[in-house]
């Protein structure tokens, strides 16, 4: 058995390239500005991010060791909401060596609107100092041209001039205030989609019209702040039955209202809009449905000052830079010694999916005395239960056993570097898997509201390829966010044992294999994409080897049973 890892170590190319781009950065210190500096910890958004390590944030930190960069694409931007209408005096950027040739500076006093206040067709990157003069509450650099066939990258983005907003100002006005809509539904498609899900802060309830008398125009959804409020932004997460027209409006008393915001071109997923507005009431009236259904939100979250809020809990936290081992079973134990009681319990039964085999409790689970747990496929009959038919034997009764475990009722945790050292079983019909579910799914929540983030699915008749996967209640199933990967030159993953890794925090999740990224997923992007972002909270281990299924198939003749899953360690850090 092999020591755990020291996590520094890997870092160390990226500290020394980061010690690189720190001492270049000095060598020419930009003119310091003689108005205050207004967008440094400001909210910053892009138009795209190339993965979850460089967001819009990471260039108004005030860090210059940390940037945003994006899509290997021409039109890129990048901006930041100052609060408050500012005059702009003075930016500063610090390009990575990704940076634009042609871009320009401009300001918004919505966001929407935008005026430029510098251009340039000559852009030589490095650390800029643009002296410019023009007023407004959104600053933007618009990038048109790339110097490189990479995406546009910044060090730092820093706006100078006076006014803005000295910031903590705006907070979340509408967490668990009361909800009014036209309808809501409440069946066995959509349980409890009542007006109050979308303010509950929990990505995976929703509000829904509803399905006999909701699918009809107009319909709308408000929230009441319980006092007068300035309103200055919208969040709404659309479920796919979303408004193609609407508006937001607020109302002193929820019978006169007026529009601060209004489309007829929305295309749904997660739309953030700044709006100014004063009232106790803010609503979402749409218009025109973008399909046969109704209208749904997961979210719909109002942010200014004023009303009566209520606190959120507060969010989890990113785990330390470098993280620290929390968590660990190195399968030590001596020969047929079983799982450790104190981290692990059997998940006996017939497993989802179709699946062939009965899982035992522990019976074929147990140490190898050589540092391995042992999860062991047998050709087994286990009389009394009931499978879908075996093809081989014409039999409904389970004619296979084997192995699932899991930590749920003895560690949940919360973000943080996950990984197992693994050896695969190779043959027609073997599906083992590394994965995590939701710990709500313990108390009730059922899947896929719970969330799951598969880290290793392997098929045991393509062993040349892994899979990783996330599910939630927008994209599931076959629809999945994920993707397969393979070793280098073709090699196979039944030969030898191989470390899968899920690196997860709050901005999303980077799946690693042998140390080398193979899918990022960007939070942000999958909130704009594909629906909510639900794995903010609690979950538990499983290691199982399912036999059958719908995905990997039956055995066949030729299918070698006994045949071993090997798992050499599992590892939590944070």
């Amino acid at each position: 058995m092999s020591p755990p890892p020291n996590p520094g170590i890997r870092r160390l190319g990226t500290l020394l390239a980061l010690m690189i781009n720190l001492s270049l950065m000095v060598v020419l210190p930009a003119t310091a500005a003689a108005d205050p500096l207004l967008s440094q910890g400001k909210p910053a958004t892009a138009s795209s991010a190339e993965n979850v390590a460089t967001p819009a944030s990471a260039a108004v930190d005030g860090n210059t060791g940390t940037r945003w960069s994006s899509a290997f694409s021409d039109p890129q931007w990048i901006q930041v909401d100052l609060g408050a209408t500012a005059a702009i005096s003075q930016v500063q950027l610090s390009w990575e060596a990704a940076y634009a040739t042609a871009f320009e500076v401009q300001v918004s006093a919505d966001g929407t609107s935008w005026t430029s206040v510098h251009s340039t067709t000559t852009g030589t990157g490095g650390d800029q100092t643009l002296n410019v003069s023009g007023s407004g509450r959104y600053v933007r650099v618009y990038g048109t041209q790339r110097a490189t066939q990479y995406g546009y990258s910044l060090w730092e983005f820093k706006v100078y001039g006076t006014g803005g907003s000295t910031g903590g100002g705006d907070r979340l006005l509408s967490y668990n205030k009361p909800g009014v809509a036209s309808t809501s539904q409440h069946d066995g498609n959509c349980w409890e989609c009542t007006a109050a899900r979308a303010f509950d802060l929990d990505p995976a309830s929703r509000w829904a019209t509803s399905s006999t008398t909701g699918w009809v125009d107009p319909g709308w959804i408000y929230v009441d702040l319980g006092a007068t409020a300035q309103v200055s932004k919208v969040v709404l997460q659309w479920d796919p039955a979303y408004a193609r027209s609407y508006q937001i409006q607020v109302s002193p008393d929820a019978n006169i209202w007026t529009t601060i915001y209004s489309t007829t071109t929305s295309n749904g997923f997660k739309q953030t809009l700044n709006v100014s507005g004063s009232g106790r009431y803010v609503r979402m009236y749409g218009t025109q449905r973008a399909t046969p259904y109704g209208y749904s939100l997961w979210e719909f979250q109002v942010y200014g000052t004023g009303g009566n809020p209520t606190d959120p809990p507060a969010p989890p936290k990113d785990p330390a830079n470098p993280p620290a081992l929390v968590w660990s079973d190195e399968f030590n134990g001596a020969a047929g010694g079983k799982p450790d009681a104190a981290k692990w319990r059997a998940d006996p039964g017939t497993g989802p999916n179709n699946e062939l085999e009965y899982y035992t409790n522990h019976d074929n689970a147990s140490m190898d005395g050589q540092g391995h747990l042992v999860m062991e496929a047998r050709k087994q009959a286990t009389p009394g239960s009931t499978c879908p038919t075996d093809p081989l034997t014409g039999s409904g009764t389970c004619q296979y056993t084997s192995a699932r475990m899991n930590t749920g009722t003895k560690f949940h945790f919360t973000y943080g570097r996950v990984e197992a050292r693994i050896k695969v079983p190779k043959g027609n019909g073997f599906w083992p898997a590394f994965w995590m579910m939701g710990a709500d799914f313990l108390t009730g929540r059922p899947w896929p509201y719970n969330g799951e983030v598969d880290i290793m699915e392997v098929l045991g008749k393509d062993v040349k390829t892994s899979y990783s996967t996330v599910h939630a209640p927008a994209y599931n199933g076959g629809g999945g966010i994920g993707g397969p990967y393979t070793l280098p030159n073709g090699a196979d993953y039944s030969d030898d044992f191989h470390v899968w890794a899920a690196n997860w925090d709050s901005k999303g999740i980077v799946y690693t294999l042998d140390g080398r990224t193979v899918f990022t997923l960007s939070k942000e992007q999958v909130e704009q994409t594909r629906g909510p972002w639900i794995f903010d909270h609690p979950f538990y281990l499983i290691l199982n080897l399912a036999i059958g299924g719908d995905w990997p198939g039956p055995p066949n003749a030729a299918t070698p049973f006994p045949s071993r899953m090997l798992v050499d360690y599992v590892r939590v850090y944070q």
